[in-house]
Formats: structure tokens, sequence, C-alpha cells
């Protein structure tokens, strides 16, 4: 099933949970008012999510950050790691921002420098402010070519128009902000060919999550008018064809594995693990298993369980409790009001359990709602299967919410998050090395991605090399 789809039925199952949406739930409330040594203000914080609480990671960053900030002249910036494992980069007011995730795939200090002047190139350009400013100009052009043709579908038409214009624009920003990028990165003494390698590690990156979900590897490196980001290749070549493209400059690897040795690669804590098909919650003491063939998705807003035939489950927790039945509750609150609602025990909880009435609102074939007790919350299912074997996988789905379970103490303290190793290849085959990553598939393919390796036998021949271990 494609990215988009998933999105567009995540989006519809915002809207069939509707016991989620009157409250937040309680992974996302925690993360909200996590504070420490790296908070941020709570508004960004609400935008970005929480920073990473390493100090020491926090420092480096930040070092790595001023230096191409003042390579391009500019200051009043700050540079902070993201408490996540999503490989990504962005810039809010005068913050840039860079992942956990990102950190765990670069391979050294110039790469990071490349991400962070990507980025500060969008901040000195004000690209944000000028892309509403556009965006606003669509809105506008829109509306006065309605009213002045009397028509809400040439209105729509002036806005459609206006809409590709403004990816194409945010795609030329792209494009700039490679260049600014690259001019920052080589004047602050790093390698031209960090830019592009950075480039190429997030390529390799999206072709190896559309394996994960099932989809084929170059989905990313297919054009798109909708699109507001270049293709990686229209990007790498772009860049081929700059005079500094292969300036000479520093890498310091060395100086770069030293600062993320340990790090986490996994979900904070607060936000929970995936082990396989399994989602354990360490605070919160809770756990549940998807069925065979679904992937987990983790996000401070719930759990999402994804399957290739279009079947989607996902789970959150309120944040308040719910007095009384919570099949009265179900029955008085949700709206549309379930149909066949029935109480059940999961686990020794109490639980009700109800099937949103088909409409041509949704087009979805099958749709339940479970309700569980657990303590003094109150969790959720919302599961949805529009596929043609939809009343056989939604019965396999209720199965799987009816493993949701509370952890004993010892089994929530052993929880640990997924760390980053640096080590020695030395005396192990790169199938030995694969098979240490702690996850159920792809094994190898996920250690070459890591390390920016073609073939196994790359592996054997470096130094040192990244591993995750539990």
């Amino acid at each position: 099933m494609g990215i988009r789809r998933i999105l567009a039925l995540v989006a519809l199952l915002a809207s069939v949970v509707a016991c989620t949406s009157a409250e937040p739930s309680a992974s996302a409330s925690a993360a909200a008012t996590g504070r420490g040594p790296a908070a941020l203000p709570r508004g960004i914080e609400k935008l970005v999510g929480p920073a990473d609480q390493d100090v020491r990671l926090q420092a480096y960053v930040e070092q790595v950050g001023q230096r191409v900030a003042t390579a391009a002249g500019v200051g009043g910036f700050s540079f902070v790691v993201l408490d996540s494992p999503v490989a990504n980069a962005h810039a809010v007011q005068s913050y840039v921002f860079v992942t956990r995730g990102l950190l765990a795939l670069l391979e050294n200090e110039a790469e990071l420098a490349a991400a962070v002047g990507h980025e500060l190139g969008h901040l000195v350009q004000r690209h944000a402010a000028q892309r509403a400013r556009a965006r606003q100009g669509v809105l506008d052009a829109a509306i006065g070519a309605a009213a002045a043709s009397g028509s809400v579908t040439v209105g729509r038409a002036v806005a459609q128009d206006g809409l590709l214009a403004l990816r194409r624009y945010s795609r030329e920003q792209e494009l700039e902000a490679d260049r600014l990028g690259l001019g920052y990165i080589v004047k602050a003494g790093y390698r031209g060919d960090a830019m592009a390698s950075l480039i190429e590690r997030l390529r390799r990156q999206g072709s190896l999550e559309a394996q994960i979900m099932g989809e084929s590897p170059d989905v990313s490196d297919r054009p798109s008018a909708a699109s507001t980001h270049p293709v990686p290749m229209e990007r790498t070549s772009a860049i081929a064809g700059l005079p500094l493209a292969n300036a000479p400059g520093e890498t310091n690897e060395k100086g770069y594995f030293a600062a993320i040795d340990g790090m986490s690669v996994d979900d904070s804590p607060r936000e929970g693990f995936i082990r396989g098909r399994t989602f354990l919650h360490p605070t919160m003491r809770l756990a549940f298993t998807a069925p065979p063939g679904f992937r987990l998705l983790n996000d401070s807003d719930g759990v999402l369980a994804v399957n290739r035939d279009r079947s989607l489950m996902l789970f959150a927790c309120l944040s308040t409790s719910i007095a009384g039945p919570l099949d009265d509750w179900m029955r008085n609150k949700l709206k549309p009001t379930p149909t066949n609602i029935q109480t059940l025990e999961i686990n020794g909880n109490e639980a009700a359990i109800g099937a949103r009435p088909r409409g041509s609102d949704t087009g979805l074939g099958q749709a339940r709602y479970i309700v569980i007790r657990d303590g003094n919350r109150v969790c959720n299912f919302a599961l949805v299967s529009e596929g043609t074997n939809q009343d056989r996988q939604i019965d396999e789905m209720v199965r799987a919410a009816r493993t949701f379970h509370t952890l004993t103490p010892a089994e929530a303290a052993a929880l640990r998050p997924y760390r980053l190793r640096i080590v020695s290849p030395a005396g192990s085959t790169p199938a030995q090395l694969a098979a240490r990553m702690p996850y159920p598939d792809l094994k190898m393919e996920r250690l070459l991605v890591l390390n920016a390796a073609q073939t196994p036998a790359e592996l054997a021949s470096r130094a040192q090399i990244k591993i995750i271990e539990p």
C-alpha cells in the first residue's frame, strides 16, 4: 500500500476514533511536558517534539552548527538534537534541528555540517516566510477568481494551478538551500562532497523504509508534480555542477563516531518501544501484539499498525479517566454512535467493542472501536479494513487488540532502548555482523544502509563500523 494511501487512511482513522480527538493522548501529553537541560520553549516543542537529553551530544552538534554559522556570517541560531529515531532535519525560527535518527545515518562530521548548512540556508533566505506569502497569494487569487466569475469551480481550478506552482517554488528553495549549504560547509573547512553524500544517505534510507513497508525501493526516486522536494537524483545532479562540489576539506569521522557511540536509536521510553510486531510501553506498563504481516509505526499521538491489504490499527490512550461503564460511554459519547456495542474483558481489564455504521461518508468496509480500562486510564483501538478479505482481517485485528495486557514491574524495568555502537568488524563475517542487528527482517540491508556500504565486503574492509545492539 502506498505511503500516501496510508496517510489518507490515518487521517480517516483520526476521525473514526472519536475518543482520541477530544483529549490528548497520554504519550503526547508526557512528551509536551518533558523538561530538562536541553528543554525547548514550549511552543517550539509542540511543533517539533522534545530535545534529546544527552548533554554531550547536544554540545557536539551545537559546536558543529556554530562553526557552520560562523562561516555563513550569521549568528543568533541554536542547533539542537531532537529525541526522535526518524532521520530528519528542519529549521524553525532561530533553531536548526537534527534528529538522533539522522545522526545514526550519517558517516562523519562533514555530513552533519551539510545537514545543518542546508537548514541554515532556509533560515537565512527566510524560505518559510516566502512560502507563507506565496500561499496567501494563491488563496487570494482563487477567491478573486471565484468572485469575478461567480463560479466555485473556477476558483478551485485557480487554486490547484497555484498550489502546483507553489510546490515547484518549494523545490527551487530546496535546491537553493543545497547551494547555500555547500558554500557554508566549504568555507567552514569541510569537504564539499559531503552535501551530495548526505542526500545519498537520505535516499538510501528512504528506499529501505519503502522496503520495510512492502513498497518498491525506488519510490523516493520517482518525480511527482505534487512533491515539495526535488527527488534525490535531481539534487545531486544540481550539486555536481557547482564549483565547490568536490572542494577538499575535513570529514572528522573519528570525532563523529566518538560523539554518536552509545546513542539511542530507539523511540524515547516515554513513547514506548516497537519489538517486531509487539508494542511495549515501559512507563505506562502496557503491551499488545499486531497480527502477522503488520508493521508498527510509533508516534507521540499513538501507535499505528499497517498491513499491505489496507488494514490499519490505531492505538492511543486518553490522559483522563472515564467514569461509569465503558459501553455506556461508547453509546452516549461517540458520534456516530457505534452499532452492536458489547462489553467484554481483556486480560482482566474492563472493555467494550462496537462497530462503526457503514456509510457513504467513509467508504470503509469494516471498522471497529475497542475501549479498554487500564487502571485509572482508558486506552482504545480503532480498527479499519477495506481490503478483499476485510471480514477475516477485522477478526484478526480484534484478536490482536485482545492481546493488550499490563506489564509486570520486572518486565517494564527490563525494557531498554536499542543503541548504536561503534565496533571493529575484525573477526566477524558480514553475515555474523548482520545477525547481531535486533530486527526481524532485512538485517543485512539495514546494516549496509547504516554504514553507507554498497556490499557486505565493504564492511569487512573497514577499521570501524556502526551496529545496533539491544
